[in-house]
């Protein structure tokens, strides 16, 4: 298990591309690592302190933040896009970690009502198209009391730029305007419990990430 900064994360010669969008490995390299293992670093100052039971990955990719997971669930699940949940778990058994992955989208979530105790969203958010159905199926499954702890990137032209000099990938190419309407978003179906950002004084300048705890609002009897 490699352990970057105290974070629980896959050895790079482990992970597998699951994606186009899906690059784990960016968590080892000089620079850009540093500032990729910033959300993790927002997600666990944002989990609860004990253990929960129920606890979901949306948009888990190759499993790389897993391992830290697992240790702050008593039954962790994943759902990504793509097809490799049977690659990702056989990573996974490696180092003794047991999940329940599937494929299909966060906008028709194949789990019963009140069923998490806690999802996760690693800068996977921004690139769903309805983010209203994401929102309203996260709202749906997650349990009264529960929490959407979610991490998304800066809608920054500055940071966009740094993006660009260091990956060679555009920013606007990968996520059009979803980063400035996730929010919002977001807000209509759950209220903040707490949100922080990196650098810590919220910049829209220089804003790398934000991260948010939510709980859902109260949901409508139909």
């Amino acid at each position: 298990m490699n352990q970057l900064s105290s974070i629980k994360l896959l050895p790079p010669e482990t992970l597998l591309k699951t994606g186009a969008v899906d690059h784990a490995d960016w968590n080892y390299r000089p620079i850009l690592g540093w500032i990729q293992r910033q959300r993790f670093n927002l997600i666990i100052s944002l989990l609860a302190k004990e253990r929960v039971n129920r606890l979901l990955e949306v948009g888990y990719g190759s499993g790389v933040f897993m391992p830290e997971l697992s240790d702050r669930c008593r039954e962790l699940y994943g759902i990504d896009i793509h097809q490799k949940q049977a690659s990702v778990n056989k990573v996974l058994a490696e180092f003794n970690i047991s999940a329940k992955l599937y494929s299909g989208s966060a906008t028709l979530l194949p789990f019963k009502n009140n069923f998490f105790d806690c999802l996760v969203a690693v800068s996977s958010l921004e690139f769903i198209d309805n983010l209203d159905a994401a929102s309203q199926e996260m709202q749906r499954v997650l349990k009264p009391g529960g929490s959407l702890v979610v991490v998304t990137p800066g809608a920054s032209k500055i940071v966009d730029i740094g993006l660009k000099l260091l990956t060679g990938k555009s920013a606007k190419n990968d996520y059009g305007d979803r980063r400035q309407s996730l929010i919002p978003t977001l807000l209509k179906y759950f209220t903040i419990q707490q949100k922080t950002t990196v650098p810590r004084f919220d910049s829209g300048l220089f804003c790398l990430y934000t991260g948010l705890k939510l709980c859902p609002r109260l949901k409508k009897k139909i």
